[in-house]
C-alpha cells in the first residue's frame, strides 16, 4: 500500500486509491502498466478544469476540436478553473485521455466479446456489466462511447480528491503531534481487541472509529478539495435583501464557508476535536456539495480514505523534507512540490 524512502506523497496516494477502483473496473489493474494509467487520470483530471474560453489559442478550443466528450465539456464549463496556457501541458493532457480512452476501449471490446460466449457468467457483476446492461425508457442501451464516457468521469471524479485528502490528513497529522497521538492510539486500540482469527479491517470497526472521521472531516473542511459549484436561477431569488433574476448562473464558493470565522472558529487552524459533539448546520460543510447534487462517492471516499489511514497510521512515518514549500491552489490545494517526504515503515517498537 505505501512504498518507503523518498517520495512525492501526493503522487503515491492516488495510486493506493486507484487500487481500490478495480473493485469496480477489475480489468483496470491489468491495463495500468507501471502506474501510467492512474498518471493518466491526473493529467486528464487537471486537464478538464481549463477554463471555458473558446478563443483559438486557449486549451478549451483545443479541446473542442479533439471532441471531448459532452459529460467532460460540462465539468469544464461547470469549473472555472486553471487555465492551460502551457503546450506542453495541452498535448499531455491530449494524450492522457486517448490513452485512457484506449484502455477502456479495450475492455469493453473484450467484455462484449466474453458476453457473447457461453462460457461469461453474469451472475457477479461488476459496474462495467451494469452498464452494458442498463436500458433508458425506450428500451436503448449505451454504446461504447457513452460507457466509456461514464467510466471515465467515475475514475476520474475519484481519483484525485481521495488522494488529495489522504496527503493533506497525513500531513495535519504530522504537524500536530497531539491529534495524532490521538488518532494513532484510536487504531491501536481497534487492532488490539481484533479477534485472532480476523485478517485485516473490516467494515464493522470503521463505522465504531470515532476520532478519525473527525480527522477527516477536518481535512476536507480545511483544504476543501472542490472549491465551488455554478447553478443557474430557475426563477427570482430573493437572498438577504439582495435579488438574483431568472436564468443568472450563481457561483457557490465552499472555501469561504469552510473559512468562516463566525460557522468556524479559527478557522484556518487544524483542529479535528471542533467536532466534538457537533453537527454543522446545513450548508455550512459542504466538501461534498449539498442537495440533490452530492456526491455520489462521498461514503466511498471516506471509507477509502479510513482504510489508507488506518494502516498509515500504525505502520509509517511521514518525514517531510521541504515543510516550508509554497502551496498552490489551483486545480487543487497541494504543496508546490507534491509533498516530497521520506515514509519510514516503524519498528516493532515503536509501534
Amino acid at each position: 500500500m505505501v512504498q518507503e524512502g523518498e517520495n512525492r506523497v501526493l503522487n503515491r496516494a492516488p495510486k493506493a486509491h486507484f487500487s481500490d477502483n478495480n473493485v469496480y473496473f477489475p480489468k483496470l489493474g491489468e491495463r495500468r502498466g507501471n502506474g501510467s494509467f492512474g498518471e493518466g487520470v491526473t493529467t486528464l483530471n487537471y486537464g478538464i478544469r481549463a477554463m471555458a474560453i473558446s478563443i483559438p489559442g486557449f486549451a478549451y478550443h483545443k479541446a473542442l476540436k479533439v471532441r471531448i466528450s459532452h459529460l467532460f465539456l460540462a465539468c469544464e464549463v461547470n469549473c472555472l478553473m486553471l487555465a492551460m496556457d502551457n503546450i506542453e501541458m495541452h498535448f499531455r493532457f491530449l494524450q492522457a485521455r486517448k490513452n485512457l480512452v484506449a484502455a477502456f476501449q479495450s475492455v469493453v471490446t473484450e467484455r462484449r466479446m466474453q458476453r457473447k460466449s457461453n462460457t461469461y457468467s453474469t451472475k457477479k457483476k461488476d459496474m462495467l456489466d451494469a452498464l452494458i446492461d442498463v436500458k433508458d425508457e425506450k428500451g436503448e442501451t449505451l454504446d461504447d462511447e457513452e460507457i466509456i464516457d461514464i467510466m471515465l468521469m467515475y475514475l476520474n471524479a475519484g481519483h484525485e480528491s481521495s488522494g488529495h485528502t489522504t496527503m493533506w490528513a497525513a500531513v495535519f497529522l504530522q504537524q500536530h503531534p497531539e491529534y495524532l497521538q490521538i488518532a494513532k492510539e484510536e487504531q491501536d486500540r481497534i487492532v488490539k481487541k481484533r479477534p485472532p482469527t480476523q485478517e485485516g479491517l473490516n467494515l464493522k470497526e470503521i463505522r465504531e472509529m470515532e476520532y478519525l472521521p473527525k480527522v477527516i472531516d477536518e481535512t476536507l473542511r480545511l483544504i476543501t478539495f472542490s472549491l465551488m459549484v455554478f447553478r443557474e436561477a430557475k426563477t427570482d431569488v430573493n437572498i438577504s435583501g439582495y435579488t438574483i433574476p431568472k436564468g443568472w448562473k450563481a457561483l457557490v464558493w465552499f472555501r469561504s464557508i469552510h473559512l468562516d470565522p463566525e460557522i468556524y472558529p479559527n478557522p484556518k487552524a487544524f483542529d479535528p476535536d471542533r467536532w466534538n459533539d457537533y453537527n454543522a448546520k446545513a450548508g455550512t460543510f459542504l466538501p461534498f456539495g449539498a442537495g440533490s447534487r452530492l456526491c455520489p462517492g462521498n461514503d466511498l471516499a471516506k471509507l477509502e480514505i479510513s482504510i489508507f489511514l488506518h494502516h498509515f497510521l500504525l505502520n509509517y512515518k511521514l518525514e517531510r523534507l521541504n515543510p516550508g514549500s509554497k502551496i498552490m491552489y489551483l486545480p487543487h490545494t497541494r504543496p508546490r512540490d507534491n509533498c516530497l517526504a521520506i515514509i519510514r515503515k516503524k519498528q516493532p517498537s515503536q509501534t
